[in-house]
């Protein structure tokens, strides 16, 4: 093993022909948990940060370098993930660490934020002589544990360049555009999702209620135009009725607030959108915790006396 630097200046470990970089993980959630996984198993040097410090010890039998401090977790570090619940949240974790950051560090911010967010953070990293990417993430955790996120950056051409040989141990990485771009296309991400989840509920219900079988008509359309990935994991759900939480109700609401703020940033409206976001509002009052697939229960709170199935509800 020995040390070498790039012509970015960035250090990196040589273990035989592999080459991996040293990183510093924060936030060890239900996603950054896998993903730090998958870093590690990709042969990167990997320090992990959380403010409830158990999730990060927890990964020191794989491997992780967990630091209590903030401050240490960040120091020296060529390249810094933030897997983070929000934009306040990581504009809090990034002002506490900025000045430990080494000049010239990378900080990839894998969380979903506003655009207008991820372009303050790129500025002042920038006026502070370092450098960001946004690069929020889609495929839930199971995508994070089997390194098939689909991940979507924006920034500079060049720092995703270097950036990239790391986020591809966690799934495919798409520079979209400059700095705020990934959580745009993120948001347009969540927008298919959110909306076609109600959609799938609703021919749910409408099987139910015409007297078709859901799980033989969801048989019957797959393969057609009406396939996607919602209807194969997410329609799968609502046949189970399992709604313990993946993605979270509160999560996919604060993610229609966001899509709904960049529409009002860019000048345009989207009226499927505020409905889809309505009804993720109402959800959020009974049952924030569930997966975002129990669209179907509050579809069928609009509809009492019918029901997709038997089964009992699984919300955790």
């Amino acid at each position: 093993m020995r040390l070498t630097r790039d012509c970015t200046g960035v250090r990196k470990i040589i273990l035989g022909a592999k080459l991996s970089t040293q990183i510093t993980f924060l936030g060890i959630g239900l996603m950054g948990e896998p993903m730090v996984r998958r870093l590690l198993a990709a042969g990167h040097p990997v320090t992990v940060w959380n403010r409830t410090h158990a999730k990060a010890q927890a990964l020191a039998a794989a491997g992780a370098r967990a630091v209590e401090d903030l401050a240490e977790a960040v120091r020296g570090a060529p390249i810094v993930i933030s897997m983070l619940e929000a934009g306040p949240t990581v504009r809090l974790v990034l002002d506490a660490a900025l000045p430990a950051l080494a000049p010239n560090a990378l900080w990839i911010d894998m969380s979903s934020t506003q655009q207008a967010e991820a372009q303050a953070f790129h500025a002042e990293l920038t006026a502070q002589g370092r450098r960001f990417i946004d690069a929020p993430v889609s495929g839930g955790v199971g995508g994070a544990a089997a390194g098939t996120l689909a991940i979507m950056a924006g920034g500079v051409a060049q720092d995703f360049a270097e950036a990239e040989p790391v986020l591809s141990a966690m799934g495919r990485a798409t520079l979209v555009g400059p700095a705020g771009s990934g959580q745009v296309a993120k948001l347009c991400n969540q927008l298919i999702v959110g909306a076609t989840i109600n959609i799938v509920a609703e021919a749910m219900l409408l099987a139910q209620a015409a007297g078709a079988d859901p799980t033989a008509m969801r048989a019957a359309i797959r393969g057609g135009f009406a396939e996607s990935r919602i209807l194969e994991v997410h329609g799968q759900r609502m046949l189970e009725r399992n709604f313990v939480a993946g993605g979270k109700v509160t999560t996919q609401l604060k993610d229609q607030r966001n899509i709904l703020a960049a529409a009002e940033a860019a000048g345009i409206v989207l009226p499927l959108t505020e409905l889809v976001t309505a009804r993720y509002m109402t959800l959020s009052k009974t049952i924030p915790q569930a997966d975002h697939s129990a669209a179907l229960i509050g579809l069928e709170q609009l509809n009492p006396g019918r029901r997709v199935g038997t089964a009992p509800d699984q919300l955790g």
